[in-house]
C-alpha cells in the first residue's frame, strides 16, 4: 500500500521544481533536512522509497523523479521530468525557434561523434547554416552559455556533451531520432554516448567510461564481457560515489 504524501514530501517535491536536477548527495541531504523539518522518520536507505511516493501523486500529471547516472563521472543523479511532452519542443517557451535549432543540430554533432562530445568551434560553424533564422556567433555563443546554465549540455575545455539532465529527461527522443546511432551500454544499459567500444568488428559493444572503471577494478587482465577478447583500452580510476565515500 502507498504510503500517503505529507509535508515532507511537498517540500522535497517544490525544492526538485526549483532545481530540477541533484546528485545523490544533494538528494540525500534534502530528503534528511524535510524529514527534520517536519518531523518526519527518515532512513537513510528508504530515499527511493521516499521518492516512490512522490512519484505515485506525480503519474496523473505526467511527471516524474527519475534517477540516472552521470556519464561523466558516474554518480547518480535525480531528475524531475516531464513526461507528457519528450520532444526538444517542450523548450519552446524558454529557447527562441532558431535557438532550438542550434540546440537539436548540437545534439546532432554530439550522437554521430565518437566519444559523445563536440568541440565548441565545430557547433558555432553551423550557426549560419540554420533555416529558422541564422545566428551570429557571438549569439550562438550567448544560446550555448544558457544551454550550459541551464543544465541541458556541459562544456569543458572547449568541447560540449550532453548533461545528465539532457539524456535522462530526452532519453525518448534521443532513442527514436536517433535509432539507428545510439547503443546502450553493455554494464548499465543506459544510453551511451561517452563511452569505451570493444575493437572486435563483431563484437562492438559500448561500456561507459564510469561503467569500464568499475567493471575492470582489480582485474588483472581485462576482457570483454561480450566476447572475451582483450580489452585494449585505458582503464579510468574508479571513482567511489560522494553518497558512500563517508559511510
Amino acid at each position: 500500500m502507498a504510503r500517503q504524501l505529507g509535508d515532507s514530501h511537498r517540500r522535497f517535491l517544490q525544492s526538485m521544481m526549483s532545481i530540477s536536477v541533484m546528485d545523490e548527495q544533494e538528494a540525500r541531504a534534502l530528503y534528511q533536512h524535510c524529514c527534520d523539518v517536519h518531523k518526519a522518520q527518515c532512513a537513510p536507505d528508504k530515499l527511493d522509497d521516499f521518492i516512490d511516493t512522490i512519484n505515485a501523486k506525480l503519474q496523473p500529471m505526467f511527471m516524474q523523479i527519475r534517477k540516472g547516472m552521470s556519464e561523466d563521472n558516474g554518480f547518480q543523479y535525480y531528475v524531475l521530468v516531464n513526461m507528457a511532452e519528450t520532444d526538444v519542443t517542450r523548450m519552446s517557451s524558454d529557447y527562441a525557434d532558431n535557438e532550438l535549432e542550434l540546440f537539436r543540430k548540437t545534439i546532432d554533432l554530439i550522437v554521430s561523434s565518437e566519444n559523445g562530445k563536440v568541440c565548441s568551434t565545430d557547433v558555432l560553424n553551423i550557426a549560419d547554416t540554420l533555416t529558422t533564422k541564422k545566428l551570429k556567433k557571438s549569439e550562438a555563443e550567448q544560446v550555448l552559455n544558457r544551454l550550459v546554465q541551464d543544465k541541458w549540455i556541459n562544456e569543458k575545455r572547449g568541447e560540449f556533451s550532453l548533461s545528465t539532465r539532457c539524456i535522462i529527461e530526452m532519453e525518448p527522443y534521443i532513442r527514436r531520432m536517433y535509432e539507428d546511432q545510439v547503443k546502450v551500454c553493455h554494464i548499465c544499459h543506459n544510453i551511451a554516448l561517452q563511452c569505451q567500444i570493444c575493437d572486435s568488428p563483431t563484437c562492438g559493444i559500448k561500456i561507459h567510461n564510469p561503467c569500464v572503471a568499475r567493471y575492470f577494478k582489480g582485474r588483472v587482465e581485462p576482457h570483454c564481457p561480450s566476447c572475451d577478447q582483450f580489452w585494449p583500452h585505458e582503464i579510468p580510476e574508479f571513482r567511489r560515489p560522494r553518497s558512500q565515500s563517508r559511510r
